[in-house]
């Protein structure tokens, strides 16, 4: 059987048995998995057409390497989400964005780098907000190098360029049509915006050039000041994402600091506070600061000079991806959002413990239509969304071992210490213990729990006690794995319908960023308000 053959009313019907509910068709199961994950829906819209319908005619920006600065993970990640971040602002003609739960400030600072945009990272955490200014002051010692590696590579790449240049012809391609989202045309409407529409067609024009060597070379030495000149920006824009004390400013003067008298030093030293501070005024700068964001949060309150600006997350833990989108929606200032969430197991849910707190704001569900439903994922459930199906079928097998021993211990924990709940976290145990026995007992202090009365051997038997069971669990997680797009989907697709239940709101959808085997949570939730609201 193939996916195009299933049908909606029918598909589960012989997935699990009729009375005991238990899964008999592993195949359809999975068939049925990809059935609803959202790579088969067709309800995402291409990262090239959003790309193409923001910038027109014109191209993106290259510049500064991230793997330079970052992690492969990292790198891929904020290289393709700054270009569509540069691309909204551009089209929503914004200079400001607001990156929420910005840890390290990864983003934000290539965003005001690479972008010149004005960038606030906010976070909760103190410490990701000093490993930002630290990450900040690390980078001031590579700026020189990389501007002599730039200096190299500019002069090979024009000595390519003219290697390579055409002197008989060359062809010029035009768009012909208007890009969708033009800011001359109306949208007003978000239905009026499909996957179609924003594929501009292009026509394809030959051009005859006839160009002497003398010409050749004018043209190359006006391309080498060009190039200079971005050279110059780039080196500009390093400098102005750093503190203002971050970097040294060198003095023409021959005189050495010996020779000069304390008054004198003072007075050089004061200009120069002055110089980098209106320098810092007039920039577009990051800046790094500390605050808990809520439903509820006042921007106005955090960031003075509040204006018209962006909303961005790359991989916003839990609630706070959700409460990014309601801030969006309720906050005339903010044009646009563009939004990549994480952790979906950390959402808190209005009807996971049937608690009725209507005036509460809840991460999951957002939209009107499943609050209707009392639609409700469990735990379970969003843990299982977490997983990575395209990391497990290309090899990257699930951790088997450690998910074994999360399971005994948790026996253990009923069995011998009577608790079934606890708000505490066993965490990242298993990498830094060297036996089960040692996993346990570190386990079990994390838990604040008495492990002087567990004796060694009594750990090892309920270790050989399930061991055989090890490829039932591996079995088990495997079908959470085929599952989790699945649950995913349901997530992504509540809080795009949230956005499609607001009246301010000209286009919204859900576009694919990442590649998922580098980077798993690889779905962004995108939306530009209308017109008239900006």
């Amino acid at each position: 059987m193939k996916i195009k053959d299933l049908k909606d009313d029918d598909t589960f019907s012989n997935v699990f048995c009729e009375n005991s509910k238990k899964l008999i068709n592993v195949h359809l199961f999975a068939l049925a998995a990809k059935y609803y994950s959202l790579s088969n829906l067709g309800v995402c819209t291409p990262l090239e057409d959003v790309l193409e319908a923001l910038r027109g005619d014109n191209q993106g920006t290259t510049g500064i390497k991230t793997d330079e600065f970052m992690n492969n993970k990292k790198s891929h990640e904020v290289q393709v989400m700054s270009e569509l971040v540069d691309s909204i602002a551009n089209y929503c003609g914004i200079k400001q964005v607001i990156d929420i739960g910005s840890g390290k400030g990864y983003l934000s600072s290539f965003l005001s780098m690479q972008y010149n945009l004005k960038v606030y990272g906010i976070d909760s955490s103190n410490t990701n907000t000093n490993g930002a200014h630290e990450r900040n002051r690390k980078l001031k010692k590579h700026w020189r190098a990389y501007q002599s590696r730039g200096r190299a590579n500019l002069k090979s790449q024009r000595l390519e360029k003219a290697n390579d240049r055409p002197v008989e012809s060359e062809i010029k391609c035009k768009a012909i049509s208007e890009k969708p989202l033009n800011n001359d045309s109306s949208l007003q409407s978000q239905d009026q915006v499909t996957i179609q529409d924003l594929v501009p067609s292009c026509g394809f024009t030959e051009v005859a050039t006839s160009e002497t060597s003398k010409q050749t070379e004018v043209d190359l030495v006006a391309r080498t000041q060009s190039d200079e000149s971005k050279l110059s920006e780039e080196v500009l824009a390093i400098l102005n994402v750093l503190p203002a004390d971050a970097v040294e400013v060198s003095s023409s003067s021959q005189c050495s600091c010996g020779e000069l008298c304390e008054e004198e030093r003072a007075q050089r030293k004061m200009a120069s506070l002055k110089a980098k501070a209106s320098k810092s005024s007039e920039s577009n700068l990051y800046f790094p600061l500390t605050s808990c964001i809520t439903a509820e949060t006042e921007l106005s309150d955090i960031i003075t000079d509040l204006e018209d600006c962006m909303m961005v997350g790359l991989h916003t833990c839990g609630d706070l991806a959700a409460n990014t989108l309601r801030i969006f929606t309720a906050k005339p200032e903010i044009k646009a959002v563009c939004s990549v969430g994480c952790c979906y197991h950390l959402l808190s849910e209005q009807f996971e413990n049937q608690e009725d707190c209507p005036e509460e704001v809840w991460g999951f569900p957002m939209c009107q239509y499943l609050k209707d439903k009392g639609w409700c994922c469990g735990r379970n459930a969003r843990m299982s969304a977490c997983l990575a199906l395209e990391r497990v079928a290309v090899g990257q097998m699930l951790p088997t071992e450690s998910l074994f021993y999360r399971a005994v211990l948790q026996v253990i924990i009923e069995e011998i210490y009577g608790v079934t709940k606890s708000d505490r976290h066993v965490g990242k145990t298993f990498s830094k213990s060297s036996s089960f026995i040692d996993y346990v007992r570190k386990s079990l202090k994390k838990l604040e729990l008495d492990d002087s009365k567990l004796p060694d051997s009594c750990i090892m038997d309920y270790h050989e006690k399930y061991k055989h069971r090890m490829n039932e669990l591996e079995a088990f997680n495997m079908l959470k794995v085929v599952l989790a797009p699945c649950i995913e989907v349901l997530i992504l697709l509540d809080r795009l319908c949230y956005l499609k239940e607001q009246d301010n709101i000209a286009w919204s959808g859900l576009v694919k960023l990442f590649d998922p085997v580098k980077s798993p949570r690889c779905y962004a939730v995108i939306a530009l308000k209308k017109q008239s609201c900006f």
